[in-house]
Formats: structure tokens, C-alpha cells, sequence
């Protein structure tokens, strides 16, 4: 179809040259040039529709996926936080290849000697069990894990006792896994993986789920509702007090909002415990102000610019800038500073590629925090700029910045080490509680009679509520 001032041009032009032609009058030589160069340009205009039509088309297929993470992140606004001046299946990722082989979490030493006391406990471990007396029997079983935790048939034989006796599929597999970290031809730990690995991936779509049913809720109420308003005020504080606290900040919560709110220093206080709290502070009101809403690939440079943020009023000079010497992080060590540019272009590629950005997002804001925390960019402050990116990301997707709470740091810390070793689920799983604890406290805080919430409390976050799901035969042969 012709647009139709071609269209007009064409028949008012076009026939009345024609006619001229035909009656034979004398007419102006250039008349006869209007329809030539008018069918090239109708040839041209085709040619640029048709590519702008194919390239639309393939945009919009690959859209279109059935891939049921893709459908989790696209279709929803963001998460609005408050503005500074009213406030103040992870599937091709579940076995991480690590560059560094000294940063596995298998790289204890065991000896001769630690080795034939932990296979005596676990023989204990088997023979307790089969008597019935479960509670010595996992006593050992743990016994036997600590000191030989790099062991595969210590890994397996305990996963098999928390899958038969304690019911606990997702724990169980976790040990499978890590059996075959340290041994990939174990038969048992095979077996066992491949034979639970079907509940585990069903547990957590189910958690995925469940959470974004959560999500969808929130996003329903309007962001002008007082108590909405008051609950992202509270999250403000709580997830600044809670992010420095992980990293062993002493200040209290209503501590850390007075110096958020007022600017006024705590007596008996550290400058540098002042000074986290003011640029984390700093680098949450910098995402909310600009990341948030921004349409576009996520650069280094907005990786440096949180951090200068969060270091800023810490240590001015080492903010925004990579590391120049070698650290080390307990049993990681990160690599070399002379990588820290290469690694950090490839974060960057992975970030933004189409097989990233189509994971479901809590998934995808999970696998961005551990990937930053892993390179350790920076002398100081990786933790906090990785929990705050992980963040900007799940509120581009609609959910609330996750909040971990500073009692649950030593799990925080397990389960990277697990991904070190090469398992991320356990993190990325960990990640999705925290989420779905920080939905529940909004949807509690925002209900009209604030009706109990399951995961209200802290306590209650990480006990072994789904950890086993129940597969009929019809549903394993429709899924």
C-alpha cells in the first residue's frame, strides 16, 4: 500500500501525462521524468519497510517466548521507592565454571588422620540410623561432614539420610551436588542428583511463583497510599541498617536512622560506622534517582558510580575506582588486579545479553550479586555495591529492594561459598526467601487490619517450609 501522498501525487501527476501523450500536445520535456524517478523511490521506500518489518518481527519473536522466566520480568513497572526529597532456571547457571580453582570451597585440607575419623563416625552415622536412633545418627553424620566436608561418599551418605529421614529434598540435593563437585563420576552421588533434580527445579518455580503472585499484588496498590508510603520509609532505614551490619556496622537501627535523618553524630560512635550509613545512604538515593527508571544496558561506569557513592565518605580516594593490589576474602581468593578490567567487561556483556535478561528476575538479580561479589572489584565495599545493584535490579522488575537481615549473615556467607564451589542454587534460593520475607512485610504493613503474614518474622524466614514437593505420575507426564 502506497502512502497517500504518493498515492494523490501519482493519479494527479501520473494519468494527466499520460493524457497529454495521447492528445499529443506539446508538453514540457521534464514532465515525463515525475513517473521515472517516482518508481525507483516506491522500489527504495518497499525495500526499507520490508527490512524494518523483518527486524520488528524478529524483535517481537524472540520476545514471545514460551521460556516461563521470560514471562515473569517483561509487563511490569518498576518499583517506585520514594524520592529523596519526601525521604530524605538459572538452568545454564547452575553449576558455575570458577576461573580460580584456589576459591573452592573443596580446597580444605584434610588429613589421613580427620579423613578415617570422619568415614568411622559415618559408619556409626549408617549404623544408628538403621537402629532407628536418628537423633545420634545425624549428630554423626554432621560429625563426619566437618571434617571430611570435601568427602563424596560422606556428602552422599548424609544427603541420603536427609532426603529418606529428615524428608528434605533441597538440602539432600545440595549435598549430592557438592559430592560430584569433588568427585563427577560418583555413582551414588549421580544417581541421587539426577533423581531428585526434578523436585528441586519444581520447588522453585513454585517459590518463583508464589513470589511474583506476591509481586503483582503489591504492584496493585496505588503509590499514594499512606501505608505504602510508610512502609517503603521503613524499608529505607531497614535495609541500610541491615546492609552495614552485615559487614559488621555496630550501629543500632533507630541509630542509623537518626544519622540518615538528622546527620547528627552518635556519641561513642566510629567516624568510618558514620560515614557507611551516610554513603550507602547516598548510593541508594543515586539508584533510586536515576538507575531505577532508566531504560537501557547497565555499564561499568554505573558500577563505579554506585560505588564511589558507597565509599565516598569512607575513603574518597579508593571510591569509583578498581582495586590496584591483590585481596582476600576468608577461603576466596579474588582475582589478580591486573584481571580486574577484562572480568569486569565480561560481567558487564553477561549483564546485559539476552540469556541474562531473560531469567526470571530475582534469578537474575541473585547471579548479578554473587558474579560482582566473586570478581571483588574493589578494595572495599564490594558486598554493598553488589547487594545494591542486585536490588536496582529487582526494582526494574517490580519487586521492593530485598532486605538480608544482619542475623542471617553467616547463611549469607555459606551460600557463597557454595557458589565458589560451584553450586549456586543455594544462593540464588537464599535471595528469593529474602524477597519474598521483604514482599511479605509490605503486603502485612499495607493489609487493612495487618492479618498475620507467613515469613513475617525473622525467625520464621528460613524454616523448612517447602523444602519437599510431592510429584503425582499424571503431573510428571503432563508438565
Amino acid at each position: 500500500m502506497l502512502p497517500a501522498c504518493f498515492y494523490d501525487y501519482y493519479v494527479h501527476n501520473g494519468k494527466t501525462s499520460y493524457v497529454n501523450v495521447k492528445r499529443g500536445d506539446a508538453t514540457d520535456p521534464t514532465s515525463g521524468m515525475i513517473p521515472k524517478l517516482f518508481i525507483p523511490i516506491v522500489f527504495i521506500l518497499g525495500i526499507v519497510i520490508a527490512v524494518i518489518s523483518t527486524l520488528l518481527s524478529k524483535y517481537l519473536g524472540g520476545l514471545s517466548t514460551d521460556s516461563t522466566e521470560q514471562e515473569f520480568y517483561h509487563g511490569h513497572s518498576v518499583f517506585v521507592p520514594l524520592s529523596s526529597e519526601s525521604i530524605l532456571n538459572v538452568y545454564d547457571d547452575h553449576i558455575l565454571t570458577i576461573s580460580q580453582p584456589n576459591t573452592e570451597l573443596g580446597k580444605v585440607q584434610c588429613t589421613a588422620a580427620s579423613i578415617t575419623e570422619a568415614l568411622a563416625s559415618l559408619h556409626l552415622a549408617l549404623d544408628m540410623r538403621l537402629s532407628g536412633k536418628q537423633e545420634k545418627a545425624i549428630k554423626l553424620f554432621q560429625h563426619a561432614v566437618a571434617l571430611a566436608p570435601c568427602h563424596p561418599d560422606v556428602l552422599n551418605h548424609y544427603g541420603e539420610f536427609l532426603e529418606h529421614t529428615q524428608n528434605n529434598v533441597i538440602k539432600a540435593n545440595e549435598f549430592y551436588v557438592r559430592a560430584l563437585t569433588y568427585k563427577p563420576n560418583h555413582e551414588g552421588a549421580l544417581i541421587n542428583s539426577q533423581r531428585t533434580a526434578r523436585v528441586v527445579e519444581e520447588h522453585d518455580r513454585i517459590m518463583l511463583r508464589r513470589i511474583d503472585d506476591k509481586r503483582n499484588t503489591l504492584s496493585n496498590i496505588p503509590d499514594n497510599n499512606a501505608a505504602l508510603i510508610r512502609a517503603k520509609k521503613e524499608a529505607y532505614f531497614q535495609h541500610i541498617y541491615h546492609t552495614v551490619g552485615i559487614e559488621g556496622n555496630t550501629m543500632n537501627l533507630a541509630q542509623t536512622r537518626a544519622i540518615v535523618e538528622t546527620r547528627i553524630a552518635v556519641s561513642g560512635k566510629s567516624i568510618d560506622e558514620h560515614n557507611e550509613i551516610l554513603g550507602l545512604d547516598a548510593a541508594m538515593k543515586y539508584i533510586n534517582a536515576t538507575l531505577v527508571n532508566r531504560v537501557g544496558s547497565i555499564s561499568i561506569k554505573d558500577v563505579l558510580e554506585i560505588h564511589r557513592r558507597v565509599l565516598g565518605h569512607v575513603d574518597p580516594v579508593e571510591g569509583g575506582q578498581f582495586r590496584r593490589t591483590q585481596v582476600y576474602v576468608g577461603g576466596h581468593i579474588p582475582p589478580g588486579p591486573g584481571d580486574i578490567h577484562y572480568l569486569m567487561e565480561e560481567f558487564v556483556l553477561w549483564l546485559n545479553s539476552e540469556q541474562a535478561i531473560r531469567m526470571h528476575p530475582v534469578r537474575y538479580a541473585a547471579l548479578a550479586h554473587y558474579k560482582l561479589v566473586h570478581i571483588h572489584p574493589f578494595t572495599d565495599g564490594n558486598g554493598r555495591t553488589s547487594r545494591l545493584l542486585m536490588n536496582m535490579i529487582l526494582m526494574q522488575a517490580g519487586y521492593p529492594p530485598v532486605i538480608i537481615h544482619k542475623q542471617h549473615r553467616h547463611k549469607y556467607y555459606e551460600y557463597l561459598q557454595l557458589a565458589n564451589a560451584g553450586d549456586v542454587r543455594p544462593f540464588v534460593r537464599f535471595i528469593a526467601e529474602c524477597t519474598e520475607q521483604t514482599l511479605d512485610l509490605f503486603l502485612w504493613a499495607t493489609s487493612e487490619f495487618s492479618r498475620q503474614v507467613p515469613a513475617l518474622s525473622q525467625e520464621t524466614l528460613f524454616t523448612e517450609r517447602h523444602n519437599t514437593i510431592i510429584l503425582e505420575d499424571n503431573e510428571i507426564e503432563n508438565d
